[in-house]
């Protein structure tokens, strides 16, 4: 439905998520957004929170059992409590907000799950301690909690350009052991059933090697084994697919504008060429759930936690994706 809010789960409580939240308040683009927004979490500690960092926003609470028909002020901060109890407005991450963060989520699933909300935006966790070594993120963890069926896939996107990481947060000496054409077709077929249905666009995939030079002195060659094989399966569903390339040389102007989507074959090997071309104009998105959720591309950042001195760019351009989907 048209007026089904968007929703937000504010993550763990001490980061910089109510900062950038506040800043978004303050540059009216939450208020221009073209639905209603409600954040999911403790009214109590976002009060507390904005009063240190001295802004100014009116907060309503919002029933969660009554959202049909509901007239949210845009220019308020409607919130659906979550009880938290804490000591100081802005701590030590520990696993004291496990069960908090919990709360948050198990609202929002159940309210996406209703249809009683468009998606879903959440801020960041700590991964040792609210994912405390169950989870490789959050992408897997709001598979779990759904059930999805199929592997979910992380993609971090920019208008201009985006990323997928076939494995996710592993150790470097983990993702050769954890590749598989299942995985790259899967996360490939993903990503092309959203740019076409989401997006209306055709995309142009790039697939990346995982030896330098796409090379590799062993006797297994992943390149031969996995990743051309996985390309020859997905050129058979008529997507625009070429590789594998050499990821050292891979992310030139000229690149970037010949391909949407790069697909790489671990983590920082994509995220790193990413985050430098796009700094905070890049949101990480989730597909293959029965919703879509994204997140700013950006973690807790201890070190700038209540110095209201962090970019909010990541926030807003997740906020204002939401806009291109229907």
């Amino acid at each position: 439905m048209k007026n089904n809010p968007l929703l937000i789960v504010p993550g763990e409580p001490n980061s910089i998520f109510s900062e950038i939240l506040f800043k978004s308040y303050k540059k009216k683009i939450i208020q221009k957004f073209n639905r209603p927004i409600l954040i999911i979490g403790s009214e109590r500690l976002f009060r507390k929170q904005m009063k240190q960092l001295k802004y100014s926003i009116k907060i309503e609470k919002v029933n969660p059992t009554n959202l049909k028909n509901l007239n949210l002020n845009k220019k308020n901060i409607n919130i659906i409590n979550v009880d938290y109890k804490f000591k100081k407005v802005f701590d030590r991450i520990s696993n004291k907000s496990n069960k908090y963060i919990n709360d948050c989520f198990k609202i929002a699933l159940k309210l996406l799950n209703e249809k009683s909300a468009f998606g879903l935006i959440n801020g960041p966790v700590s991964k040792t301690h609210f994912l405390e070594k169950k989870y490789l993120g959050i992408t897997e963890y709001l598979a779990t909690k759904v059930r999805a069926k199929k592997k979910p896939t992380m993609l971090i996107y920019n208008s201009y350009f985006s990323v997928c990481p076939i494995t996710t947060h592993l150790p470097i000496k983990q993702v050769a052991k954890n590749l598989s054409k299942i995985k790259i077709v899967n996360d490939v077929m993903n990503i092309n059933f959203f740019y076409k249905k989401k997006l209306k666009k055709k995309p142009k995939f790039a697939i990346l090697g995982l030896n330098p030079h796409c090379e590799s002195i062993a006797k297994l060659s992943e390149e031969e084994n996995i990743i051309k094989p996985a390309i020859k399966l997905i050129l058979k569903n008529k997507i625009d697919i070429k590789g594998p390339f050499s990821a050292d040389t891979f992310f030139s102007k000229k690149n970037l504008s010949r391909y949407d989507v790069a697909i790489g074959m671990y983590h920082d090997q994509v995220l790193t060429p990413m985050k430098t071309i796009f700094n905070f104009n890049a949101i990480n998105l989730t597909l293959g759930l029965p919703f879509l959720r994204v997140s700013p591309d950006h973690g807790t950042n201890n070190e700038m936690i209540g110095k209201n001195k962090s970019n909010a760019q990541s926030l807003i351009s997740s906020i204002n994706f939401f806009k291109k989907i229907k």
